[in-house]
């Protein structure tokens, strides 16, 4: 208790802001938590944003591209927006887009800070010099570790860390807006040795790209990634799911893009191109070479079988260094693309290959997985708006087996009422590597569902969003041995009034089907329901002080059993003065939960670029304090301390992993210079 009223009596001291980009995206991050894997890193969603307060878009010169970059706005917005423009309209302020269909105060609120209509600052012929001094270079520092030891760093006979606690980040990028960026990345996890005979510091990630060279819209050599149609055929890197903003199952895809992310396993490496053909057409080669994680098996004719890619990205253990870079990974193809503003038709062709085989296990679930070295993926996507209609969607076909598909259509029904409707069918035996389309599962097949959503807004201030989706998975699963289905439902209601309050109210129910427990002797599937209560509201008394506050209850029941409810209950502050160098932000919060199974998962602050979603489960209480400090002009500090105190318990955490004791500690600095 002495270090949270010391963190509380430091805030008080302190003059805390949140970066308004980040908070943007709270509600995104903590709305997709339950479909973020460890793996996703979720920093580039604050880039994007942090680009584009600093390079407004200029709303009467821009395209349907760019817009699908702020990741707040839908398709559908989108389409009415160039609706608008064709139909000989200019705008002369950013207000006139209350005249747009489907776009509200509270959409034009958010656009504000990253749009203009200004006209940008162009270059038409750039000398040696500027590429310097006309470009914005950022060198970023960033450190963490935890304060107790895990078992994994001790002396201990058997598996262990056989590298530092510390985890470091460094990365440099270059940006010069409309002609060139850069970027090199390089990190260390916790655990492994800051330096290794593979790859010397354990993950390396580069990139440069160039754009509007005549034909060549884009052309990156290095890492980079693909995001076309609705991500059934080709998708590397974080993509949103089902969520309150029934509009998030429509993806906003962004073609190729250089890759800066510090994920080790979500991207691709080699050159690619779009190439602009004429006549609205546009061409995107690519071709990619990896060497990726892998577990082999040796088999007596000395070839190698593998079952499974890893990626997490971790390399601590003797293990997972010998399975580090074990597998090479081959992909070629090339996506051709119609694109209007309003209308994209697209095809999608490419084959991955690797160096070893493929296998199934013997689980029966297993009987339609790969098998084999070499892959080949095309499919068809398309999207249109006509009035106030958006029709979306995505045929994909994995040659030699199966087919997916998904057709969608979003309407605004009325200046108050947007709706959506999606259909998807993914066989059993569709294979993809590269798919994140929207659906119940880790992966995109033995799949069919049905998803209604509803926008309704009765009032000015208050937002009615509610959705259902139907599910089956027509083969075994894992943990699941028969065909099963389940359902999900969400009801939110938000209310705002201007930038002082804004409160939330929401329900979410969903039920599947498992195995029932080994000691049950009941053979059938048995139902598994989750639920949850949430009332939140955020609350700016001046302009220094904001208070946010979250009262959360889940609710978790497997077949009959007792059922389990968990709560989660907690409070940040933030006091803010514009003129201070020195910003902060607390959390203090009270956790309960029976078990892992009715975890709560809550968006937490963090160092820029470092925000994500934390899961709380047990029972204790956690803190953390955010400090951000401005040095120079073009130097800034941050600093982290997170606890968590655990009651009735004597370790946290498992294997290497553990920790004795009932305190968890983090800290993190990170330094960032722009120049």
């Amino acid at each position: 208790m002495r270090i949270l009223c010391l963190l509380i009596f430091l805030l008080c001291r302190l003059n805390p802001s949140r970066a308004q980009e980040e908070e943007k995206i709270r509600d995104l991050i903590e709305n997709q938590a339950e479909n973020v894997t460890d793996e996703d890193d979720l920093s580039e969603l604050t880039e994007r944003l942090a680009f584009f307060r600093k390079h407004p878009i200029n709303l009467n010169q821009t395209t349907a591209e760019v817009l699908k970059s702020l990741i707040f706005l839908s398709p559908l917005q989108i389409g009415n927006f160039f609706n608008y423009l064709a139909n000989g309209n200019r705008l002369l302020d950013v207000l006139e887009l209350q005249a747009i269909p489907g776009f509200d105060t509270i959409t034009i609120s958010k656009l504000l800070p990253f749009v203009t209509i200004s006209a940008p600052k162009i270059y038409e012929h750039i000398k040696l010099r500027q590429l310097h001094t006309a470009a914005e270079h950022d060198l970023m520092l960033r450190y963490s570790t935890l304060l107790q030891q895990q078992k994994g760093f001790k002396d201990l006979p058997g598996s262990r860390y056989l590298g530092t606690p510390e985890k470091i980040l460094l990365r440099y990028r270059y940006i010069f807006p409309g002609f060139a960026s850069a970027a090199l990345i390089m990190e260390k996890d916790a655990g492994e040795p800051f330096f290794n005979k593979k790859t010397g510091m354990d993950h390396l990630s580069a990139h440069l790209a160039l754009y509007n060279l005549g034909r060549i819209r884009k052309l990156v050599v290095g890492d980079y990634s693909l995001q076309f149609g609705q991500g059934l055929t080709l998708w590397s890197g974080f993509a949103f799911g089902k969520g309150p903003d029934i509009t998030s199952v429509a993806t906003k895809d962004a073609g190729l893009k250089p890759y800066t992310s510090s994920n080790e396993a979500s991207f691709f490496r080699g050159v690619a191109s779009t190439i602009d053909l004429g006549k609205n057409i546009n061409f995107s080669p690519f071709i990619s070479y990896r060497e990726l994680d892998a577990s082999l098996k040796a088999m007596p004719d000395s070839s190698y079988t593998l079952s499974n890619i890893g990626i997490s990205g971790l390399h601590r253990t003797a293990t997972e260094l010998k399975n580090q870079k074990r597998l090479s990974q081959l992909v070629y193809g090339a996506a051709l693309q119609y694109i209007t503003d309003n209308l994209n038709i697209g095809l999608v062709s490419y084959q991955s290959a690797y160096q070893h085989l493929f296998v199934t296990g013997s689980q029966l679930y297993n009987k339609y997985s790969f098998t084999g070295k070499s892959l080949s993926n095309a499919g068809l996507h398309y999207n249109y708006t006509y009035n106030s209609i958006y029709f979306y969607g995505e045929l994909g076909k994995s040659l030699k087996s199966g087919w997916a598909i998904l057709n969608a259509a979003m309407a605004t029904l009325s200046p108050k009422t947007s709706a959506v409707l999606l259909y998807r069918n993914y066989d059993k035996d569709y294979h993809n590597f590269f798919s994140r389309a929207v659906g119940e599962a880790t992966e995109t097949n033995n799949e069919q569902g049905l998803y209604m959503g509803l926008n309704y807004m009765p009032v000015k201030n208050l937002i009615c969003s509610v959705y259902g989706d139907y599910f089956k998975f027509p083969w075994l699963k894992y943990r699941v041995d028969a065909a099963s289905s389940g359902y999900e439902l969400l009801a939110q209601l938000v209310y705002t009034k201007g930038k002082i309050l804004k409160a939330t109210l929401r329900f979410k129910r969903e039920q599947k089907q498992q195995n029932p427990d080994a000691d049950n002797s009941y053979k059938q599937l048995v139902n598994v329901l989750k639920q949850s209560y949430r009332l939140e509201w955020n609350w700016k008394i001046n302009q220094k002080i904001n208070f946010h506050q979250r009262t959360e209850i889940t609710q978790y029941q497997k077949d009959i059993n007792k059922i389990e409810t968990g709560y989660l209950i907690y409070k940040d502050v933030d006091y803010s003065p514009m003129s201070s160098p020195i910003s902060a932000n607390l959390r203090l919060a009270y956790f309960n939960t029976p078990s892992y199974n009715s975890r709560i998962y809550a968006y937490e602050d963090d160092v820029l670029y470092g925000a994500g979603s934390g899961v709380y489960s047990g029972k204790g209480i956690r803190s953390y304090l955010n400090i951000k400090y401005h040095l120079m002009k073009k130097m800034d500090i941050w600093g982290r301390y997170a606890l968590s105190l655990y009651r009735q318990t004597t370790t946290i955490g498992s294997g290497l992993d553990e920790i004795e004791g009932n305190c968890k500690t983090e800290v993190k600095f990170q330094v960032r210079y722009q120049f």
